[in-house]
């Protein structure tokens, strides 16, 4: 039995690499879900199965109970709120490390490493690591929810020695998981998961909104070490493979993303990203500039007039639902004989490939998307950016501000163009409360509305 639990579990690991295989690109991204589903419905079965599991009634009932909730959130949640729904799920998986911690330390004898008050120092270690990293991802996760969603502001949260106490904090779980080791305490246990949960907190709270979809990638990783982290402590091989296997690729994606926003990767990881000691600065001020205003008949001439057009969607698009107007115009304008093409920038949205799943939502073809570093040098050929719901992403203050608490992040270059038509709903602030000065170049037009209203009175302007 045990040769055919190591068989099964290594096939869900190959099926889980697959997944993540599939799941790199948009066209192979069905397949790689459906290996996914079957290698976790392979590796539950397998898990029922095993001897020292009993308890079945109970079992079913907690599979039902979160089978009909995942059911219900995957049929009605709206595309906007995927972002917050990552961060939300991330927390569920830190928290599931810190009870089966709790489950280890209280009932040893059941996991085989050791009996109560006399576990082995190894499986201490591993489960004070899946406590520690479990307990930060879970609080964590809850602040990011809570800023992507908005019940928490976006701007950083910081306040004087911030950095400092982060510091002090982290250096104090290691004492602390010495002290287990040494003691076998539930004093100890216990000290760390709260320490780690008021870290995890401490951890986020200063990070700014334009920097939050990289936090997610990151809490993703956490998620994948805490569990691997148990996977040690329970002796479960399938545990530590797929804790590894999200850890390292969410640990991956999050350097990608840092490389391509000119961010350090070890703030990321300890949690110094977004935020200095002292508060952000105040918002820029304008003064008496103006910015040109048009409508949807000014914005259809143009672009009908245009050779080359390329867009530039932003989460404004995503809360509109603007994605298929955004298609049909360009089909439009492919009619025309206008070229079409669609510039992604990798923190475009609220979450890594946010954008990317509204268009192919669409069915954009893929050829017409591309990423910010093999396009931005083709804005300079291009008669009209069209910047749909995008506003930090496109901010020439990361650029030319080394007060802004975004500079130093490429940008899509969209000022380079001969024409900006920027459709926003008003002159305000980014999610990172950041003006853009780009709203007041003689180039820029501003089409201030609804982005789906605004594209479909443009597309009937046209026709």
């Amino acid at each position: 039995m045990a040769t055919l639990s190591s068989l099964a579990y290594i096939i869900s690991s190959v099926l889980f690499i697959l997944a993540l295989r599939g799941l790199s690109h948009p066209e192979s991204s069905r397949q790689g879900l459906h290996f996914g589903m079957i290698g976790m419905g392979l590796a539950i079965v397998t898990t029922l199965f095993a001897p020292q599991v009993d308890g079945w009634v109970w079992i079913i009932i907690a599979i039902a109970i979160g089978g009909t909730i995942g059911t219900h959130i995957a049929k009605t949640i709206e595309m906007t709120a995927l972002p917050e729904l990552m961060a939300a799920f991330h927390s569920l998986v830190g928290l599931a490390a810190v009870c089966v911690a709790g489950a280890a330390f209280y009932n040893p004898e059941i996991f085989n490493i050791g009996t109560p008050g006399d576990i082995k120092t190894a499986s201490l270690i591993e489960m004070s690591l899946g406590l520690a990293i479990g307990a930060i991802t879970f609080t964590g996760s809850i602040i990011a929810w809570g800023k992507l969603c908005g019940k928490i502001s976006g701007k950083p949260i910081t306040f004087i020695g911030q950095h400092k106490l982060n510091a002090m904090l982290g250096g104090a779980l290691i004492l602390m998981i010495i002290m287990l080791c040494w003691t076998g305490s539930a004093f100890w246990f216990w000290l760390i998961a709260l320490v780690a949960f008021a870290l995890g907190v401490l951890m986020i709270i200063p990070i700014g909104g334009a920097d939050m979809p990289v936090i997610v990638s990151m809490l993703n990783s956490y998620s994948g070490w805490a569990a691997a982290g148990i996977g040690f402590t329970l002796h479960n091989n399938l545990l530590i493979i797929t804790g590894a296997l999200v850890g390292a690729s969410g640990a991956i994606l999050s350097y990608i993303m840092c490389k391509g926003m000119n961010r350090s990767f070890l703030s990321v990881v300890l949690g110094g990203f977004g935020g200095d000691d002292q508060a952000s600065g105040a918002a820029e001020d304008f003064g008496d500039r103006n910015a040109n205003l048009g409508a949807a008949e000014d914005a259809a001439y143009i672009m009908k007039n245009a050779s080359k057009v390329i867009i530039v969607p932003g989460y404004g698009m995503a809360v509109a639902q603007a994605q298929h107007a955004v298609r049909e115009l360009a089909d439009i304008l492919g009619k025309e004989g206008v070229e079409v093409t669609y510039a992604i920038h990798p923190v475009a949205g609220r979450m890594p490939g946010h954008m990317n799943v509204l268009l192919a939502e669409a069915n954009v073809p893929y050829d017409e998307v591309f990423e910010m570093e093999d396009i931005n040098r083709d804005f300079a050929q291009a008669d009209v950016a069209y910047v749909i719901g995008a506003n930090d992403i496109t901010n020439p203050a990361a650029k030319n501000d080394a007060s802004s608490p975004i500079y130093g992040m490429p940008i899509l270059d969209v000022e380079n163009a001969k024409t900006v038509l920027f459709v926003k709903r008003s002159l305000g602030s980014g999610y990172a409360g950041i003006d853009n000065p780009l709203f007041f170049e003689d180039n820029t037009m501003m089409l201030l509305g609804d982005a789906k209203k605004m594209t479909e009175n443009i597309i009937k302007a046209m026709t």
